[in-house]
């Protein structure tokens, strides 16, 4: 009986780690799959004329704004996602900080995705390749 339980347990894990593995295979993809549009974006926005600008971090509630050393081109009205000029995606939510209400706040890129604000509680989910072409279009229009 022992030996059944051992090798169902033995089965079992290898089955959790296969599935983690395509997990994570799909997830690489899909971030090289983003990472193209996003190159593509900052080459054709180039193209355009179309000028990258001092992105702004919030806090998590919303409360504070924060200067960023990035510079980029905001994707969504509520400016909470943006590409920066290095072709990098950024998510411009920061903990609250004084020190960044002084010095500024640090960001770092975030691994893109296909569709923005999947599995996210807040809006709705939009594909990126739809807010990179509906920012190209919009031009300096951008509010």
């Amino acid at each position: 009986m022992q030996d059944e339980h051992a090798a169902w347990l033995a089965h079992h894990r290898q089955a959790v780690a296969g599935r983690a593995a395509a997990l994570e295979a799909g997830r690489s993809a899909e971030a090289r799959h983003a990472a193209t549009l996003l190159e593509d974006f900052v080459r054709r926005a180039g193209e355009r004329g179309l000028p990258p600008h001092p992105l702004t971090a919030s806090s998590y509630d919303g409360r504070w704004t924060y200067k960023t050393r990035v510079r980029g081109w905001y994707l969504k009205s509520n400016r909470s996602v943006a590409v920066g000029e290095d072709g990098e995606y950024y998510v411009l939510t920061v903990p609250a900080s004084l020190r960044a209400r002084f010095a500024g706040a640090e960001l770092s890129p975030s691994i893109p995705r296909l569709v923005v604000g999947a599995g996210g509680g807040d809006g709705e989910p939009v594909p990126l390749e739809h807010l990179l072409h509906r920012r190209l279009e919009a031009g300096a229009r951008w509010p």
